[in-house]
C-alpha cells in the first residue's frame, strides 16, 4: 500500500525527470548528438583521401552529398577521391 509520501516521492522524481528529459531536447548539444547525418568538414574529408592517396592538394569540390577531391601523387600521377560527406567514407578513387 502506498503512503502519501511515496506518492509524493514519485510524483517529484516524475517530474524532475521529465524536465530534464525536455531541457536536454532544447540544447543544441544533445540535437547535434542524437542528429544522424553529422557532416563532416572539408579538412576532414581532404586528410581521409590524402590517407588513400598521399600527395599534394589541387583542389576540393563540394557536391550535396560528397566531396571530390582532386590529389597530385608523388609521381606526378593525378587522382581523385570522392568522400562521402556523411559518414567521411570513400565512395571511389579515380
Amino acid at each position: 500500500m502506498m503512503t502519501y509520501r511515496h506518492c509524493l516521492l514519485m510524483a517529484i522524481f516524475i517530474a524532475g525527470f521529465t524536465s530534464a528529459i525536455a531541457g536536454a531536447q532544447r540544447n543544441p548539444l544533445y540535437y547535434q548528438a542524437s542528429n544522424h547525418q553529422t557532416k563532416i568538414t572539408q579538412q576532414q574529408a581532404v586528410t581521409i583521401a590524402q590517407q588513400h592517396v598521399p600527395g599534394r592538394l589541387l583542389s576540393v569540390q563540394r557536391a550535396a552529398d560528397s566531396y571530390r577531391i582532386k590529389i597530385l601523387s608523388s609521381k606526378g600521377t593525378v587522382h581523385i577521391v570522392t568522400i562521402d560527406a556523411s559518414s567521411g567514407a570513400v565512395i571511389a578513387t579515380h
